[in-house]
């Protein structure tokens, strides 16, 4: 659209490709998120010294926050996305259930104000049944969601949910739901205008979830019976008119049993809009432009309708090893990146070759975007591409995506929110994998090609990380000690060393010096990437030295524990 960009940094950022792309970049200090990206005053005063005429915010950080828009807003500035008044409505989600009632979409059974003591909770759950789901007011992508099973649990929950919520939202106002056994999440993709137009684009089926955040996202929404889609999307249509809504933004409804209830509506543009844009042909970025600037949608609902064709995959390329479905952090510097190519194929890219993967941060590297004449010909074109992918340095989701989309339940649309999780992952690993020579000299894994009678193979080997391919034999290498880890992270497989499995900030210690604990009890919760982790003790005995307090960072391998 020739419009000149201006980006924001913190520390870490400093040389990230969003910086290198942009047409200025300014710094804002500080590496976490608080003391940079969630700092209203530096990014006000950087949109006054830049002259920026108008405000993206993104997918995540002050893309919902009501008080940032106001005060660019007030600056005479335009924020590209819904008005205030909208995100305070739809933002939170106990008033975004209300305005959903107002505009005739039903709601999943839960509170309509917000829960303050556990309490209220462990009433909530013995009057609605078990399990029940603690979810952010303000929060969206499965941040500072846990789902109770029963009253023993609820204390915990209520302070983790609340912890997670404020560290990535800056609020942690908090509210229940019940939760469904096994639903399905289906979300409408609209656009409004400031002239009273709104139109649904797509629905987008975002079922295959780790933690409740998504793995895989799909447009249209595939398997439902007729009329679903068109009753979803005017249910949304509706709920947006309700609170005056104008901009993109995205109504998630969960499906069970032929029926779909409101769930929640994020207000802005989100991480899977991509999919929703290759089986229309709509950008919709330049239409959150176009909108800001007070034009008129550029077409009718009828002439959306008119433009969806075949069947699109988003596939999120994150820094973490699924390994046993535990999917851990894994931040750490980008060695090689190559993506696939050809027809159909897209590549979203937060990262090159040679970037850092922060702890501080979401751990998404990219999203790969594969559009397919149907939904098998767009699985099978995911799978390729998947397969032609190459990222080292960090583990990836990849081998996680590859098991579920080649798997019989994905594929015949019979999976929910809580099919992955269930899914057996025990025999994949990511992880960059470490081993050592006779001498105990530390090995890595290179892969090289050889060519035998002029036949050309590939071949794994594991040599000295400073040495070139033929230093060492294959022969020499043992086999690779497997670095998959466990949510317990315990070195030395019952050494008593409990250790962390990535690098992160410690946010609570579990346990005192002295304390009988039993294996697999928490010790410490670590979090990594926005992420909480339970470290749990890898052997039985009494608590003889904690290593750690609250706040403290610590590294991939760290003692925290020590178990007599």
């Amino acid at each position: 659209m020739g419009i000149a960009t201006v980006a924001v940094y913190s520390e870490l950022d400093r040389n990230a490709l969003h910086v290198r792309l942009a047409d200025e970049a300014y710094a804002l200090g500080g590496q976490t998120a608080a003391e940079s990206y969630l700092n209203t005053e530096a990014i006000l005063d950087v949109i006054k010294k830049s002259g920026a005429d108008g405000v993206h915010p993104g997918y995540g950080f002050f893309s919902e926050n009501a008080d940032f828009a106001r005060a660019i807003t007030e600056m005479g500035v335009e924020f590209i996305g819904p008005p205030p008044a909208a995100i305070d409505e739809m933002g939170d989600k106990v008033s975004s259930r209300k305005a959903a009632l107002r505009g005739g979409a039903p709601i999943v059974p839960g509170t309509t104000e917000f829960v303050t003591s556990a309490k209220e909770i462990t009433e909530f759950g013995k009057q609605n049944g078990w399990p029940i789901a603690i979810k952010a007011a303000y929060g969206g992508g499965g941040r500072g969601m846990k789902v109770v099973n029963s009253a023993e649990e609820v204390k915990e929950a209520m302070e983790s949910a609340q912890r997670e919520s404020k560290a990535f939202f800056g609020r942690d106002e908090i509210y229940l739901e019940r939760y469904l056994t096994w639903p399905r999440h289906i979300e409408v993709q609209l656009v409004g205008d400031k002239h009273g137009n709104v139109v649904w684009v797509s629905l987008r089926d975002c079922s295959a979830q780790r933690r409740h955040q998504k793995l895989i996202e799909e447009a249209p929404a595939p398997g439902l019976p007729d009329g679903v889609e068109k009753a979803m999307g005017e249910a949304a249509v509706k709920a947006a008119k309700a609170v005056g809504y104008y901009n993109a933004g995205t109504v998630e409804f969960i499906y069970q049993d032929g029926e779909f209830f409101f769930l929640e509506m994020n207000t802005r543009l989100q991480v899977e809009h991509p999919v929703t844009e290759v089986i229309t042909g709509i950008d919709l970025v330049e239409w959150q432009i176009r909108v800001a600037a007070g034009e008129k949608l550029p077409m009718t609902q009828a002439e959306v309708d008119a433009v969806r064709r075949g069947a699109a995959i988003e596939i999120r390329i994150n820094a973490e090893n699924p390994a046993g479905g535990k999917f851990l952090p894994s931040p750490g510097t980008i060695t090689k990146l190559v993506v696939p190519d050809g027809f159909g194929v897209r590549f979203d890219g937060g990262y090159e070759s040679g970037d850092t993967v922060s702890q501080y941060y979401d751990n998404l590297v990219g999203k790969l975007i594969v559009w397919g004449k149907d939904r098998e010909t767009a699985i099978a074109r995911t799978i390729r591409a998947l397969e032609e992918m190459v990222v080292e340095g960090v583990a990836t989701t990849i081998p996680a995506d590859l098991a579920i989309l080649k798997h019989p339940d994905f594929q015949a649309v019979q999976h929910s929110t809580k099919w992955v999780e269930q899914l057996d992952l025990s025999g994949i690993d990511s992880a960059p994998t470490q081993a050592a020579d006779a001498d105990g000299n530390e090995l890595i894994e290179r892969n090289t090609t050889v060519e035998v009678n002029g036949k050309r193979f590939g071949v794994k080997m594991w040599v000295p990380e400073s040495a070139g391919v033929a230093a060492a034999p294959a022969s020499k290498a043992k086999k690779p000690a497997r670095s998959g880890g466990s949510s317990g992270g315990g070195a030395g497989g019952g050494s008593g060393q409990v250790a962390v499995p990535m690098q992160g900030t410690i946010v609570k210690v579990l346990v005192e010096v002295g304390q009988e604990v039993e294996a697999g009890q928490s010790v410490v919760v670590l979090e990594a990437m926005k992420m909480e982790n339970q470290i749990a003790a890898d052997k039985s005995g009494t608590v003889k030295e904690i290593k750690v307090s609250e706040g403290d960072t610590v590294g991939s391998g760290d003692v925290v524990v020590v178990i007599a």
